[in-house]
C-alpha cells in the first residue's frame, strides 16, 4: 500500500518525481526516477541528475518567515 506524502513538501517532491523526469536536454525519460530534496532551513531546493546525460535541474523554494 502506498502511503501518501505529509507535508507540502513532501507532496511538491512527489509531483516532481511523477511528471517532471524527461531531461530538457538530450530528452532522456527517467521512468522511476526522483527528484532529491534539501532544506537549509530558508529555502528547500528539489535536484534531479539525468542518468542520460549528467545534466542537474534544480527548483527551488523559499520560504517566507512572516
Amino acid at each position: 500500500m502506498a502511503t501518501t506524502p505529509r507535508s507540502p513538501f513532501e507532496r511538491l517532491q512527489s509531483r516532481y518525481s511523477e511528471v517532471d523526469l524527461v531531461c530538457p536536454k538530450c530528452g532522456y525519460d527517467d521512468d522511476g526516477g526522483s527528484w532529491q530534496a534539501v532544506t537549509s532551513g530558508k529555502t528547500v531546493e528539489y535536484r534531479h541528475v539525468c542518468p542520460g546525460c549528467g545534466a542537474i535541474r534544480r527548483r527551488t523554494v523559499t520560504l517566507d518567515r512572516d
